[in-house]
C-alpha cells in the first residue's frame, strides 16, 4: 500500500502537535528561535572575547587519546540507551509487529540525525514515522511509540533532577538561587510525582487518547526499563562532555549535570541544528568558564564525538546496507532491512549535504594555513584563490539550501548536490590546499552516488524553496558560522578597507566578502520562499475525443465540467476511462472522480497519486462521492466531508404542493406576462451566443464578480458549444432574458446545469420560472434525476466528538452567512424535496487539508481576491 510520502514532513509535524497538544503560531516559530540564537551568540562572543583561535587549536591537539576513548565509551552508552527507548516503546504499543533490532535502529538513527540537523519533530520524528509506517504501523501506533519514548525521557529527567534537588549535593544550590529547604521540597515533589506516575503505569491497562489518536501506555516492568534507559541516555550524554572538560574547572558532576540540562533546553528552544551556539553559550556561562580556550576546545570535541560521529556512523551503515540490498535480490531476513532503509535514505542524504555545506562554510570562516597558501603562490594567481574562496562559501550555503530538496526526494536536487560537491572539491584545493576538506567532499560524493535510487521525483517546486522550519534552521546555522568567523578574527580590528583588501595573508578580508555573498544568497532564497509562488500559467487544453465521448456517455452530469478546457487528463490505455485534474504548482487536484470504467478508474487514481509523488506535490480528489472511497483510503488519504449534493427525482415530477408553490407561481406568471420557454440545440447555439454573452456580462457586472473555473464553467464559446441551452424569452420580441446550459447524462439518467444567468434588470421571478420549466421539461423527456448541485458544508456534524475539520466546517456553515449564503442555498434546494448525498474531499490529512482547500480556492476563484469579490 502506498503512503503519502510527499507529505511526510507534514505528517511528522501533525504527529508531534497531536502528541504534545501545542500548535505553534507562525510568528512565534520564526521570532523566538532567531532571537534566542542572537542572544546566545552575543553572550558567547562576550564570554570568548579574550580567547584566540590558535589557542583553541593547541588545546584540541593536546587532548589525550585516553580522554577521547572515555568520551567515545560514554557516547556509546548514551546511544545504546536511546535505542532502548524505541525497543521498549514498541513492546508497549505494537508488541510483535516490529522486529526489536529495527526499533533499536530507528531510535538510534532518529536521534543521530536530529542531533545533527536539529528540529527533531521533523527529522527524528519523520525518520521513525517512515520506518514504522513501512512495517505497517498506522499513525496512532507510531504516535504511541514516539510519545512513549518522550514519556520515558521526562521520567528519567524528573528522577535525576528530583534526586539532585532533594539531596542537593555540593554545587547544585549555586545554580538555583533558593534556600536548601525550598530545594528539598521541590525535589521531593518531583520524586513523589514520579513515584505516583510509576505506580499508576505499572498496574497496566492505561491508555492515552488525544486529538483522535489513541495508544496504550507502558505497563508492568516497562516503565522501569524505560526510566533506566532515560537515565542511561542523560548520564552518558553528560559524561561525554564532562570527561573532556579540563580538570581544573572546579565543578562537581551534579552541578555540571544541572547546567548541562539547562543548556540542552536552551539549544532546543533555539531550533539551531543540534542547538549549536545556544548550547555552548549557556554551558560556558553556567560553568563560569569565560575566557578559557580549553573549555571551547572541549565543546568542539564534544560536537565531533557526540554529534557528528554518530551521524557519520549511521550514514555509513545505511549506505552499506543500501548498497548490499540493491546489489542482491531481496528475500528472507533482508526484506525488512530494505523496507527500513529505503524511506530514511533521503533524510540521511539531506544531512550529509548539510554537513558538507557546513564544512565548506566553516573552512571559509577560519584562517588558512600559511604554508599551504605559500605553496599555491607558485602556480596560482591571487585572483584565482580569492575567487575560489568565494566559490567555496557559495557552494557551502547552496548545499545547505539544497538539502531540503534531497529531503523531498527530488532528482534535480540530487543532480545539483552532486555538481556542488564537485565544485566544492575543486574549491577546497584551490583556495588553500585543504586536503582533508577535499577528501570529505569526495566521500560525500560517493555517499550521494550510493543513494541515487532514492531520488525519483523528476519535477516539482524549486529545489531552493524552504518552508519556515527549514528557513529558521538555516538562518540560525549561518549565524553560528558567522560568529565562528568573528571569533577567529577577533584580534583583527575592523576597518572599511578590509572589504577591498586583496592579499595572500588577507584571511579576514576574504571572510567578510564570503559572508556577504552567503547573506545575499540566503536573502534571495528567503524572499523567494516566503513570497514566491510557482503557479502554472492557465493554458487552454484541447479536449481529447475520448474525453468528449466518455463525458457524453456518463450518467453523472458533473463529469461534463471536464470540458471547460482548464484541466489536464489522464486517460486509461484502453480509452475506457479518464481522470481530469489541475496542477496548482503545489498540488495535483481532480475535479470529481474518474469517468468511465470503474476498474480502469482505480488505476488512474493510483497513477495520479504516483505522478504527484514523483513531482513532490500534494495529491487530492475534490468533490467525490462514495464510489471510490476504499481506493482513496488505500492511498493513505483522509476523507473530509465538504457538503452535500441535492438531486430531485423526476419520475412523476410535479410542481404541485406547498413547498413548490413559489416555482409554480413563477412559471404561471411568466406565461401570463408573455415569456416562453425554449430549448436551443447545441448545433444552433452559435448565432445566439453574442446575445447570451451580453446577458452574461451584465450579470457579472451586477454581481461585481469574475468568471470562476475548475469546478464551475465560465462563459467560453468553445466550452458552451458542447451543450443545449434552456432559455426564457419574450414571445413578442424574441429577446432572451435568461439562460442556462444543460448537462444531460447518458441514458437520460440525469439533467443538470452549469451557467444560469439572467438580465439583472429583469423581473425577480425569472430564475424561478426557468428552474420550473427546466425540471418540467426534464420529466417530460424521461430524465430520471435533476441535479441541483452541491451545498457547501451542508450536512457536516459540528459535535464535540467530531473530527477537528468537521467542527471547523460546521462552524463555517453556521456562522459564515455574511460571506456566503450557505444556509440560504441549502434552503432553496430543499424546496424541491431532493435526496441529499454526501460530497467529499480526499486529501492528505492534518495540516495538508487546509492547504488543499486553499489550492482549490485558487483554482476556482483565483485566491483570496477572487473569493471576496
Amino acid at each position: 500500500m502506498a503512503t503519502h510520502e510527499n507529505v511526510e514532513e507534514l505528517w511528522a509535524v501533525r504527529l508531534a502537535e497531536r502528541v504534545s497538544g501545542f500548535l505553534e503560531k507562525p510568528l512565534v516559530r520564526i521570532a523566538i528561535p532567531i532571537l534566542v540564537t542572537l542572544i546566545a551568540l552575543t553572550v558567547l562572543h562576550e564570554l570568548s572575547s579574550h580567547v584566540k583561535w590558535a589557542d583553541v587549536k593547541t588545546d584540541v591537539a593536546n587532548t589525550s587519546w585516553k580522554l577521547m576513548f572515555f568520551a567515545l565509551c560514554w557516547t556509546a552508552v548514551s546511544f545504546l540507551s536511546l535505542s532502548l527507548y524505541d525497543v521498549f516503546a514498541v513492546q508497549s504499543v505494537a508488541d510483535g509487529e516490529v522486529p526489536l533490532p529495527v526499533a533499536g535502529m530507528a531510535g538510534a538513527c532518529g536521534y543521530a540525525v536530529s542531533n545533527c540537523l536539529g528540529f527533531s519533530y521533523i527529522t527524528g520524528t519523520a525518520i521513525r514515522y517512515r520506518i514504522y509506517a513501512s512495517l505497517g504501523l498506522d499513525l496512532g501506533r507510531v504516535a504511541g511509540v514516539i510519545a512513549t519514548s518522550w514519556i520515558a525521557f521526562w521520567s528519567g529527567f524528573i528522577l535525576l533532577l528530583g534526586g539532585l534537588l532533594t539531596f542537593h549535593p555540593d554545587g547544585v544550590s549555586k545554580v538555583l538561587p533558593i534556600s536548601d529547604t525550598v530545594e528539598t521540597v521541590m525535589g521531593l515533589c518531583l520524586l513523589v510525582g514520579f513515584a505516583t506516575l510509576f505506580i499508576w503505569l505499572s498496574k497496566g491497562g492505561r491508555r492515552l487518547a488525544t486529538g483522535g489518536l489513541g495508544f496504550n501506555l507502558p505497563g508492568g516492568k516497562l516503565p522501569g526499563l524505560l526510566t533506566l534507559a532515560a537515565v542511561g541516555d542523560l548520564f552518558g550524554a553528560s559524561m561525554t562532555l564532562y570527561v573532556l572538560m579540563p580538570d581544573d574547572l572546579g565543578v562537581g558532576f551534579p552541578f555540571f549535570f544541572t547546567v548541562y540540562i539547562g543548556a540542552i533546553a536552551v539549544g532546543i528552544l533555539s531550533h539551531a541544528p543540534g542547538g549549536i551556539g545556544a548550547f555552548e553559550a549557556t554551558l560556558i556561562a553556567g560553568l563560569g568558564a569565560s575566557g578559557r580556550s580549553d573549555v571551547i576546545a572541549a565543546l568542539l570535541l564534544y560536537r565531533l564525538v557526540y554529534t557528528f560521529l554518530p551521524f557519520a556512523i549511521a550514514t555509513l551503515s545505511i549506505a552499506v546496507a543500501s548498497a548490499l540490498t540493491n546489489r542482491h535480490h531481496i528475500s528472507g531476513a533482508a526484506t525488512w532491512v530494505y523496507r527500513v532503509i529505503r524511506p530514511i535514505v533521503p533524510m540521511v542524504a539531506a544531512g550529509v549535504a548539510a554537513v558538507a555545506g557546513v564544512i565548506l562554510l566553516v573552512s571559509g570562516a577560519l584562517p588558512a594555513g600559511s604554508e599551504k597558501l605559500s605553496a599555491l603562490r607558485d602556480f596560482l594567481p591571487l585572483s584565482f584563490v580569492e575567487a575560489s574562496h568565494l566559490a567555496g562559501s557559495a557552494v557551502g550555503v547552496l548545499l545547505i539550501l539544497v538539502s531540503r530538496g534531497l529531503f523531498r526526494k527530488l532528482y534535480r536536487a540530487w543532480i545539483v548536490a552532486m555538481l556542488l560537491m564537485v565544485a566544492g572539491f575543486v574549491a577546497s584545493l584551490t583556495k588553500g590546499l585543504d586536503t582533508h576538506e577535499a577528501i570529505s567532499m569526495l566521500g560525500t560524493i560517493a555517499l550521494l552516488a550510493t543513494f541515487r535510487g532514492a531520488f525519483y521525483r523528476v519535477s516539482g517546486a524549486s529545489i531552493f524553496r524552504l518552508n519556515i522550519p527549514w528557513l529558521v534552521s538555516v538562518v540560525t546555522l549561518l549565524l553560528v558560522v558567522f560568529w565562528v568567523g568573528l571569533f577567529s578574527y577577533s584580534h583583527v580590528e575592523y576597518q572599511n578597507a578590509l572589504w577591498w583588501e586583496f592579499a595572500w595573508n588577507g584571511d579576514a578580508s576574504r571572510f567578510l566578502r564570503s559572508s556577504l555573498v552567503v547573506a545575499v544568497i540566503l536573502g534571495v532564497v528567503a524572499v523567494n520562499s516566503l513570497f514566491g509562488r510557482e503557479v502554472p500559467e492557465p493554458v487552454r487544453t484541447e479536449i481529447p475525443e475520448v474525453v468528449e465521448r466518455l463525458v457524453m456517455e456518463s450518467e453523472d452530469t458533473e463529469s461534463q465540467i471536464s470540458l471547460t478546457g482548464d484541466k489536464q487528463f489522464l486517460i486509461s490505455p484502453d480509452d475506457d476511462a479518464f481522470l481530469a485534474y489541475a496542477d496548482t504548482g503545489n498540488a495535483l487536484i481532480t475535479k470529481g472522480e474518474p469517468v468511465g470504467d470503474e476498474t480502469a478508474g482505480k488505476q488512474l487514481i493510483w497513477q495520479l497519486r504516483e505522478m504527484a509523488d514523483r513531482e513532490g506535490k500534494l495529491c487530492a480528489f475534490y468533490s467525490v462521492s462514495t464510489k471510490y472511497l476504499p481506493t482513496f483510503l488505500d492511498l493513505g488519504l483522509s476523507i473530509l466531508k465538504i457538503g452535500e449534493v441535492a438531486r430531485v427525482p423526476l419520475k412523476d415530477f410535479s410542481l404541485d404542493g406547498k413547498s413548490r408553490k413559489r416555482f409554480r407561481q413563477a412559471k404561471n406568471r411568466a406565461e401570463r406576462e408573455g415569456y416562453v420557454f425554449e430549448i436551443i440545440p447545441k448545433g444552433k447555439v452559435g448565432p445566439v451566443l453574442p446575445e447570451l454573452r451580453e446577458i452574461s456580462d451584465d450579470w457579472l457586472e451586477h454581481k461585481a464578480g469574475e468568471e470562476k473555473g475548475f469546478a464551475l464553467g465560465g462563459f467560453d464559446d468553445e466550452y458552451l458549444s458542447y451543450f443545449d441551452f434552456a432559455v426564457l424569452k419574450k414571445a413578442d420580441t424574441g429577446k432572451i432574458v435568461a439562460f442556462a446550459n444543460l448537462f444531460q447524462g447518458g441514458n437520460k439518467s440525469e439533467l443538470s446545469l452549469d451557467l444560469m444567468r439572467y438580465e439583472p434588470d429583469g423581473s425577480n421571478f425569472i430564475m424561478d420560472a426557468l428552474f420550473a420549466e427546466m425540471m418540467t421539461w426534464g420529466a417530460e423527456q424521461g430524465f430520471h434525476w435533476f441535479s441541483l448541485g452541491a451545498a457547501p458544508f451542508s450536512g457536516i456534524e459540528n459535535r464535540q466528538l467530531a473530527s477537528f475539520w468537521n467542527r471547523v466546517g460546521g462552524f463555517v456553515y453556521e456562522h459564515g452567512e455574511q460571506f456566503y449564503h450557505f444556509e440560504g442555498l441549502r434552503s432553496f434546494k430543499q424546496k424541491f424535496d431532493p435526496e441529499w448525498s454526501p460530497n467529499y474531499l480526499a486529501s492528505p490529512g492534518g495540516l495538508a487539508a487546509p492547504r488543499i482547500l486553499y489550492e482549490v480556492n485558487i483554482l476556482i476563484s483565483g485566491g483570496l481576491r477572487g473569493l471576496t469579490k
